[in-house]
């Protein structure tokens, strides 16, 4: 879930952290896998490949998680996997963008048309909402690498787009087809980021009531909690104020 810094806050709500690990090992191992049967299994030659390895390591995913992950893909016994897209409505009018990798796209469906659907939401077609969100490369570091101004010179530097700092994270912007040269700038100047990848930044922001924001964060629970879904991408602003009350 990301878009904008204050989805930071919803995460740590949730506070399952570590009970979420090894879902979270599952599905950066899939992404791995996946990376690495579409090009090279070599990460210096597979951009894609490189990105999913530095976001597992940021995530202290152990080395032989990571390894097993790439040979599965050259094994001839991994899944195959197909990358789907679902777009939608949540409570409020929030446009929601669902990201899934899955073997079995009937099972996939029906599980993100059911987490909308109980949750005051509709699925809609292809393309429903997509048309309010910019395709870009995000780069994340935590706030701990340096302040504001020393990530937007490195940033800058490096050929990003736009930088976003908050309390907890820096959020670096850039071109889609940009992400892997730039991720590779910083990593020389700031280190390895906590994750690097392609997103949908919402081109503008809907502000979400407390009656609304907690079944938003019911819905968008239920659609990380699934195997198959690797991102949810929306573009609602959920308010310290609300956020307080949601506890």
């Amino acid at each position: 879930m990301a878009g904008h810094s204050k989805f930071k806050n919803i995460m740590h709500r949730k506070g399952a952290q570590d009970k979420k690990r090894s879902a979270m090992f599952s599905k950066l191992s899939r992404e791995i896998t996946v990376a690495a049967k579409m090009g090279m299994p070599d990460p210096d030659m597979n951009p894609r490949l490189r990105l999913a390895v530095n976001a597992a390591k940021a995530q202290s995913m152990p080395k032989d998680n990571i390894q097993r992950a790439i040979d599965k893909a050259s094994g001839g016994d991994a899944e195959n996997y197909e990358e789907v897209r679902y777009e939608g409505y949540g409570p409020g009018g929030v446009a929601v963008i669902v990201e899934a990798l899955t073997d079995n796209r009937n099972r996939t469906a029906t599980n993100v048309r059911t987490a909308f659907s109980k949750n005051g939401g509709n699925l809609g077609a292809s393309g429903a909402v997509s048309h309010g969100f910019d395709r870009m490369g995000l780069i994340t570091y935590p706030a701990s690498v340096g302040d504001a101004d020393t990530v937007f010179e490195a940033a800058l530097e490096a050929g990003a787009e736009d930088v976003e700092s908050g309390e907890e994270e820096h959020s670096i912007w850039t071109a889609m087809d940009a992400l892997h040269e730039v991720s590779k700038a910083l990593e020389a100047s700031l280190g390895a980021a906590d994750s690097a990848k392609l997103a949908w930044r919402p081109q503008t922001l809907v502000e979400v009531d407390e009656a609304n924001a907690a079944t938003l964060l019911k819905m968008i629970d239920t659609l990380e909690d699934d195997d198959d879904v690797q991102t949810v991408w929306g573009n609602y602003d959920v308010s310290d104020e609300v956020m307080a009350k949601l506890g």
